[in-house]
């Protein structure tokens, strides 16, 4: 859990549009996206952000 050790966990889910933190299978679903031959063989030098919308806050 990259939770359990920090003090302020409330203070940084704050600039969080979605509220909380990810869960691994979300992350995994942008894994699964890129890895997937016919959805993503034409991507190349992206940076995903997969991080709830902290962004783009």
């Amino acid at each position: 859990d990259m939770t359990k050790d920090l003090k302020n966990s409330e203070e940084i889910i704050k600039f969080i549009p979605l509220g909380r933190y990810g869960t691994p299978e979300e992350v995994a679903g942008m894994i699964k996206f890129l890895a997937a031959d016919s959805a993503a063989n034409y991507i190349t030098g992206q940076v995903f952000n997969v991080d709830g919308g902290m962004v783009m806050a």
